[in-house]
């Protein structure tokens, strides 16, 4: 029992053996972190009707309205995405982006399914 005390008193006066290697494992474990974020972008969308419904990757991530930039845009992961705008009466836009740790602008303007007069047709 009483080493122990010895032991507890040269830590406490002396500091522990882990202590003067502590600025080089907080730089190594900044290092490991910075590393391990994955670059992830943020993509704006302006769409045309604004509520299309937005998926990202086939997983529905609201209205197009909701990611204006304002305050925020869609956030996506690293790699190669799928983003998917759709509206029932409109043909459904789909793209592919890759982010690269950007900010990207998607301007999607959806197009209507609804039959259109024509002269040749007449009316519909």
């Amino acid at each position: 029992m009483r080493n122990w005390g010895w032991v507890t008193v040269v830590c406490g006066v002396l500091g522990c053996a882990g202590r003067s290697d502590e600025p080089a494992t907080m730089a190594q474990a900044r290092e490991l972190l910075r590393k391990a974020e994955a670059p992830s972008g943020d993509v704006v969308l302006r769409c045309e009707p604004p509520d299309g419904e937005v998926s990202l990757d086939g997983v529905t991530q609201g209205l197009c309205s909701d990611f204006k930039g304002s305050p925020r845009g869609l956030r996506v992961g690293e790699g190669l995405h799928q983003i998917e705008v759709k509206k029932e009466g409109y043909w459904p836009y789909t793209t592919y982006i890759e982010p690269h740790g950007t900010r990207a602008v998607l301007n999607v303007r959806l197009r209507s399914m609804g039959t259109e007069m024509t002269p040749e047709r007449g009316t519909p």
